[in-house]
């Protein structure tokens, strides 16, 4: 008999039946037609964090749930893996001499905010709801497909498609900074060049949207004075990355489990910042 496609996940005893982790797959990006390396990167996702929170009770952590945002608090699990990686993971912070190194490596990396002129077409949905989300993404396709065949009649698409208020002008959104949008949305921006239509429509919390890069000014470099402060934090948070990724490293080092690899992908990440992240 052969086994399982998916099969269960087992952490020291603890079953992670592969329903509850393909549930979560849903939450994971993968290519077009391969959703098994969505549900490897979920069933990654939930063995680390059933790991995190086997040591924290193991080590008897009792931490009060932080509140998050005005009347939203952590789970209990949220505040465990937070005070265990609290406790356990403390790398020490770069010195001056690095932080300078790192920008001396590229001054050029570091610069002023960019100025994005953007037009887009929004297919309205509600992304938590999978049905709503698949029918309006093969809208979208439709539309994407539409406008990269003809971009001249970009504006007329979406003056007659666009469930957005901008379709009035035709899609265009103006000029947009960091922050101004979307995370999704930015993301999306910072990898496009001018007059580029995005290859796939892009989910965010109003739905998918099928973007045209109008054009993009970079801001100049930025002198070390000016780039220290996001080069620090930039540098701490992949210092507490590795770290974090080590000390999970060495759990499942001692732990006996089945059904996933934790080792990640090349050239991926590793899965200890997703289980930490809350909700």
């Amino acid at each position: 008999m052969s086994a399982p496609l998916f099969p269960d996940v087992v952490v020291n005893g603890q079953r992670i039946p592969a329903a509850q982790v393909a549930a979560e797959a849903q939450h994971h990006a993968a290519p077009r037609g391969k959703p098994g390396l969505a549900w490897r990167a979920a069933a990654r996702a939930m063995a680390v964090r059933a790991l995190l929170l086997q040591e924290a009770r193991r080590r008897g952590l009792r931490p009060a749930p932080a509140e998050l945002a005005p009347g939203r608090f952590e789970t209990e699990e949220e505040a465990l893996i937070r005070a265990l990686l609290d406790e356990a993971v403390a790398p020490p912070a770069p010195d001056e001499a690095a932080v300078r190194a790192e920008w001396a490596r590229d001054p050029g990396r570091f610069r002023a905010p960019p100025l994005w002129e953007v037009s887009h077409i929004l297919v309205q949905c509600d992304p938590r709801d999978a049905a709503a989300r698949e029918a309006a993404l093969r809208r979208a396709r439709e539309l994407a497909e539409r406008v990269r065949a003809r971009p001249r009649d970009f504006a007329r698409i979406a003056q007659e498609s666009s469930d957005c208020a901008s379709r009035a002008a035709g899609g265009a959104l103006g000029q947009l900074r960091p922050g101004d949008c979307a995370p999704e949305f930015e993301a999306a921006l910072r990898r496009m060049s001018p007059g580029e239509i995005t290859a796939e429509p892009v989910l965010s919390r109003h739905g998918w949207h099928v973007i045209r890069l109008e054009a993009r000014a970079d801001g100049p470099p930025l002198p070390y004075e000016a780039a220290r402060g996001r080069i620090l934090e930039a540098m701490e948070k992949a210092a507490w990355a590795r770290a974090a990724r080590a000390f999970v490293a060495e759990l499942a080092a001692r732990a006996q489990i089945s059904g996933v690899d934790l080792a990640p992908p090349h050239g991926a990440g590793g899965a200890a910042e997703t289980a930490a992240a809350p909700g």
